[in-house]
């Protein structure tokens, strides 16, 4: 599913170079699901990023689901993307005019009648317990219940991979611990490779597999990583 091979990201603040990741080697197979932990600033969200193809490497090899990501311009990795990839992130960036049904149907991709479409959408809600919320906006939504959503809008189009970048970050623990196990069982039953980069050492303890950043980023290893939680702190680098 995932190949990597001495892949290599820096970052230019105030004219100089500073290194966020260098991973000589990484390998994630299908249906693997993976939570990665570590420290603001140790390269998390940038692996994220990378594997997603919203950045590009400076340099290395990135290979996803067959598909050498570093071999393409940005408007062919976000058009794999949309395809491939389904993504989750801490503050959800559901749409406030949109209900959310339309939230998800804005995300599909496959051509659809009206009518599938509307019964592709009401399986999923029915599966995140949201049968009752589909013409709910954003706003009539609890926390939760609008991150259900996004996941919905993450994997309506059957992704073989899902990325989740702090899932649970904004959520109270009773909500993130559901939030996790959802998250768990949608990517075993329908068969997704899972990598999950959080904070939350109970969701992480909840997985298969979990790493910290530094077995697989050798930057993270060093003294580094607190020259770039400062820079992180100052909003100059997304880490």
């Amino acid at each position: 599913m995932l190949q990597i091979r001495d892949l290599k990201k820096q970052f230019r603040v105030d004219g100089r170079a500073v290194p966020i990741l260098d991973v000589p080697e990484w390998n994630v197979h299908k249906g693997e699901r993976i939570a990665i932990t570590g420290p603001s600033g140790s390269g998390k969200s940038t692996l994220l990023h990378l594997i997603s193809g919203i950045l590009r490497a400076d340099s290395g090899s990135l290979t996803v689901d067959g598909q050498p990501l570093h071999e393409l311009a940005e408007a062919k990795r976000d058009a794999f993307r949309a395809a491939n990839i389904g993504y989750v992130l801490q503050d959800f960036h559901l749409i406030p005019s949109l209900t959310a049904r339309q939230n998800i149907e804005i995300a599909m991709t496959a051509r659809l009648t009206s009518k599938e479409r509307r019964r592709t959408v009401d399986g999923w809600l029915e599966q995140v317990g949201l049968a009752d919320r589909s013409r709910h906006l954003p706003s009539q939504l609890s926390r939760g219940q609008q991150q259900r959503v996004a996941i919905v809008r993450a994997l309506v189009n059957h992704p073989p991979l899902l990325l989740a970048d702090e899932p649970t970050g904004s959520l109270d623990w009773e909500t993130a611990d559901e939030i996790s196990a959802l998250l768990l069982e949608l990517s075993r039953a329908h068969g997704h490779t899972l990598i999950v980069v959080t904070h939350d050492l109970n969701m992480a303890g909840r997985f298969p597999q979990c790493l910290n950043i530094r077995e697989v980023n050798a930057v993270s290893r060093d003294a580094v990583p607190l020259q770039q939680t400062v820079l992180l702190q100052r909003g100059e680098i997304p880490v």
